[in-house]
């Protein structure tokens, strides 16, 4: 089936040339240049996956991948962010938001075309997992994106809750903070492996709110692990 893409992008030149190259490579895509014409595209269009670039007139990208990942239809679909801003904390921010990958400009349309791939290969084994998973009190289910814990809705940010899913799908195995970065992050993101110890926290702190804080345990020297047993951070 032909995937579909939206790319938001307000430079037309090089919003012309994603265009053309995804649609070179047998994707469908609509092309728009800024997140009003986005939610009207949408009316009748529902990508597989979406490029939005950071810097744009008037709602910005980041606003715009946050909008998207409280959307129903949008919320599970890949976002690749596009921008100009280089450094850690941007890409940091971009991720955190909700974005699945993050790609700087100037860059080449064989480095896009090869995370779209990757990525569209990933939601197509996500699509195939959809399962709600439990683990004790803990209750996600992925395909309507909703968290349960002791039976209150819980809210973790992007970033956690793909932490939690992956860690939920294979419960009582240890991964290291660059384990994590390439299965949760993606292999193409270069971020300093702290930035997993601060969304471990993030989430440790979520979970403790209902006394649920120690299935996601520090093994020390080695990394984290996700497990229904009483074990106590070691």
């Amino acid at each position: 089936m032909q995937k579909k893409i939206l790319v938001i992008e307000d430079e037309t030149a090089i919003r012309e040339m994603i265009v053309f190259a995804l649609e070179s490579e047998d994707y469908k895509v609509v092309g728009v240049e800024n997140g009003q014409s986005a939610k009207q595209a949408m009316a009748g269009f529902t990508p597989d996956l979406m490029i939005i670039d950071w810097m744009l007139p008037g709602v910005s990208g980041l606003e715009l991948v946050r909008g998207f990942r409280r959307s129903a239809p949008t919320r599970t679909k890949p976002i690749i962010m596009l921008t100009a801003r280089s450094e850690e904390n941007d890409r940091v921010d971009g991720l955190d938001s909700g974005a699945d990958d993050y790609i700087t400009k100037p860059f080449s349309t064989r480095e896009l075309l090869s995370r779209i791939s990757a990525l569209l290969r990933r939601a197509d084994a996500f699509e195939s997992t959809m399962q709600p998973l439990q683990a004790g009190e803990i209750l996600l289910d992925p395909a309507s994106h909703v968290l349960t814990i002791c039976g209150k809705p819980a809210s973790p940010g992007p970033t956690e809750y793909k932490l939690l899913l992956f860690l939920m799908q294979h419960p009582n195995r240890v991964y290291s903070r660059g384990q994590l970065l390439d299965y949760v992050w993606g292999e193409n993101i270069y971020i300093e492996e702290r930035t997993v110890d601060v969304h471990v926290l993030r989430l440790r702190k979520l979970l403790k709110q209902f006394n649920v804080d120690h299935m996601l345990q520090t093994v020390r020297g080695t990394g984290y692990r996700f497990s229904v047993g009483s074990e106590q951070q070691k």
